[in-house]
């Protein structure tokens, strides 16, 4: 039995659900994914009712209706979502309903995760942090985040924990482009290099399958902006860390009806050196993109969506909800991720799985700005 999603596992796992759409999962040359994906963050972190909220039965919900890919990040209410998804994934392993083998799992590390109930974040990072050797003060930035190997190991392995599993399908190192602006550009060349190292040193010791970058603005910025990351420099390091073998195989980026730039912005060079789009830069390095914030956090429904929207994506009977998720599933994403607490608005969701996907003709239409929200 494998600890990760394999090949086998997914597609015994895609068979289930004949009646979706014939291209509802995708396979990335290893594993059959879903196109929408769980994602399991929550903003406004200091909000007491934001931790009595539970994704347990939404991680369930998902699993058992066609989603195999789970997103989370240690820091995500101060570890809760993780061990949440442990105690959803321990309860489907034991009923039989699911198996390691069929779910592409991942999360991430970089930021200080703290704990929950909240502690006092600067008693926590003495304690746990500055105390223990895994840092010293100038690894941290802002009190927030940290890339020293040490640390990252240990949330690694502290994630894997949370989770209850052995391995990590993709493990991203998680917005580093935070740290620019407190260090500078070489600096974060360096500190991305030692993660690198490390992250290799992590799949040689079966925690982790592959590696990738989570950003939020870092790779959509123009060139020669504070935050921006080079896509040909992040795939140069890992290179020079793990030869042409290496394990970076994931980005994780917004990419949603508001902010499409990854889709439509060249501000990234490619293997020949000219300028593409991340998506198009990201094929050319041989990587794979999931859509992080899906629904801008909600963000995207203070209105409603203009009707030849839907129409044109062939969701005009369904949600706006459905059509943004339809939109950030597209152009090249691997699978767009979505939150939610409540098991029936996954099952809402999942009404797309029905639907296929858009060809490129359409998702340019809506690029260009002619029906954009």
């Amino acid at each position: 039995m494998a600890s990760y999603a394999t090949k086998e596992g997914t597609f015994g796992y895609l068979k289930q659900f004949p009646k979706y759409s014939r291209d509802f999962f995708r396979f990335n040359g290893e594993a059959f994914l879903s196109s929408m994906g769980l994602g399991t963050f929550r903003k406004e972190p200091y909000r007491e009712e934001n931790y009595v909220l539970n994704y347990k039965d939404a991680v369930k919900t998902a699993v058992l209706n066609g989603i195999n890919v789970i997103d989370t990040a240690i820091n995500y209410r101060y570890q809760m979502s993780e061990r949440e998804i442990g105690e959803a994934l321990a309860e489907l392993f034991a009923e039989g309903k699911a198996t390691r083998e069929q779910l592409f799992i991942t999360s991430k590390a970089g930021f200080i995760p703290l704990e929950f109930p909240f502690p006092d974040p600067y008693d926590w990072i003495n304690k746990n942090m500055l105390e223990a050797g895994l840092a010293t003060k100038d690894d941290i930035v802002v009190d927030q985040h940290c890339m020293n190997p040490k640390f990252l190991r240990w949330s690694v392995e502290r994630s894997l924990q949370n989770l209850g599993i052995e391995t990590l399908d993709a493990l991203f190192l998680h917005n580093p482009e935070t740290q620019l602006g407190y260090v500078d550009y070489m600096t974060l060349r360096l500190r991305i290099a030692e993660a690198f190292k490390l992250f290799e040193a992590l799949v040689a010791e079966g925690k982790i399958r592959h590696y990738g970058i989570a950003a939020w603005n870092g790779f959509l910025y123009e060139e020669g902006h504070t935050e921006y990351l080079s896509l040909r420099d992040i795939v140069a390091i890992a290179e020079e860390v793990g030869g042409k073998d290496h394990h970076l195989r994931f980005l994780e980026v917004p990419f949603n009806l508001a902010k499409p730039h990854a889709y439509s912005y060249a501000n990234q060079k490619g293997p020949d050196g000219r300028y593409y789009t991340l998506l198009q830069a990201a094929y050319g390095y041989g990587l794979q993109c999931f859509a992080a914030s899906s629904l801008l956090q909600m963000n995207l429904f203070k209105g409603k969506f203009d009707s030849r929207l839907g129409e044109m994506m062939g969701t005009g009977e369904l949600t706006d909800i459905i059509s943004a998720l339809q939109f950030a599933r597209s152009g090249g994403i691997m699978s767009a991720l979505f939150g939610a607490v409540d098991p029936q608005h996954v099952e809402d969701n999942l009404l797309l799985a029905y639907v296929p996907q858009l060809p490129q003709e359409t998702v340019q239409r809506v690029v260009k700005g002619e029906y954009a929200v």
